[in-house]
């Protein structure tokens, strides 16, 4: 059965798919709705559920896995679900929700693997032993969390892959470039998003949390970092290079950083944040589009839409 992002306008859809998110709305008639996010392995799909009530509302409820009859239109240039029938599963259907999660191309232990090598490669005793205390004080939600709750790494164990692509591209420019300290440079990235595992509910179906909504990833692990300092009983300048890394890495001020970057590897930071995250959105709306058609609008990449030739048809197999 195809993933239901590789589902086109017209197409019939007839299978479980798993709810990950639910918002209420009211139509200007006044008559209340559902706004569901379905998804299965190969991304997420919207679909309204008209006249829901508070029924409705607490049968439909994310992690909620369901059987869905509909079909596939285009709205405003982006695929929807249109709901003809909707009910939650039963034991008796015998699906599991692994089934409909994606989870990240690396195994955890590969990651792990990876991301020991770079903390083995540093160093400068501090920017260590702060970054191994941090990544051994989160590792279990480090690499179940998502890197986001949609637009970029939304998927389980996505936020550690993202970070250990980060982590090959800066290798990489700091061969092209040698004064860059790689010590600074790594554990910035290693620890750039690791506020998230404060700030997103779970590796399921993520939400803020409280903490995330009224301080965000950038302030929870710039306390962190001074915490681990202390805790440590570390100090000096390394200690201040990491949370400027941490503060710089959104690169403006209306983009969410609290400074600019004020150091090379602060500047090199956000700019391999900001490459890998922009890959990874242009590769899945690339990766469910045609040889020779234009993707949907991404609303993220200032929403444009990205042309597929059809020198990508062997890199982009749609099995």
């Amino acid at each position: 059965m195809k993933g239901i992002t590789f589902l086109n306008a017209g197409d019939q859809v007839e299978q479980f798919l798993l709810i990950k998110q639910t918002t209420k709305g009211v139509t200007t008639a006044g008559k209340p709705f559902l706004t569901l996010i379905f998804q299965d392995r190969s991304g997420e799909i919207e679909a309204k559920l008209w006249d829901a009530g508070d029924e409705e509302e607490k049968r439909f409820q994310p992690q909620t896995i369901v059987k869905v009859a509909g079909e596939i239109h285009n709205y405003r240039g982006k695929n929807q679900l249109r709901l003809k029938q909707i009910r939650p599963a039963s034991a008796t259907d015998n699906v599991q929700m692994g089934e409909f999660l994606e989870t990240a191309p690396l195994s955890k232990d590969e990651m792990t693997e990876e991301l020991t090598q770079y903390i083995f490669e540093m160093k400068n005793p501090v920017i260590q032993r702060i970054t191994r205390h941090l990544v051994k004080k989160y590792q279990k939600a480090f690499l179940e969390f998502p890197a986001a709750t949609k637009n970029h790494h939304e998927f389980v164990s996505g936020l550690a892959y993202h970070v250990v692509s980060m982590l090959k591209i800066a290798k990489s420019l700091t061969e092209l470039y040698p004064n860059l300290n790689k010590d600074l440079l790594y554990a910035g990235v290693i620890l750039h998003d690791m506020g998230k595992v404060k700030e997103l509910s779970g590796a399921v179906s993520a939400t803020y949390t409280l903490e995330g909504n009224l301080l965000g990833h950038i302030s929870i692990m710039v306390n962190e970092i001074a915490e681990a300092a202390k805790e440590l009983e570390v100090e000096g300048e390394e200690v201040l290079m990491l949370q400027h890394m941490i503060l710089s890495h959104h690169g403006k001020a209306e983009w969410g950083s609290p400074k600019p970057p004020m150091l090379r590897e602060a500047e090199i930071l956000h700019y391999i944040d900001n490459l890998d995250a922009k890959m990874i959105m242009m590769d899945r709306v690339i990766q469910r589009t045609k040889p020779g058609e234009f993707t949907e609008r991404v609303f993220a990449l200032e929403n444009r839409t990205f042309y597929r030739p059809h020198l990508y048809d062997d890199p982009f197999e749609d099995a």
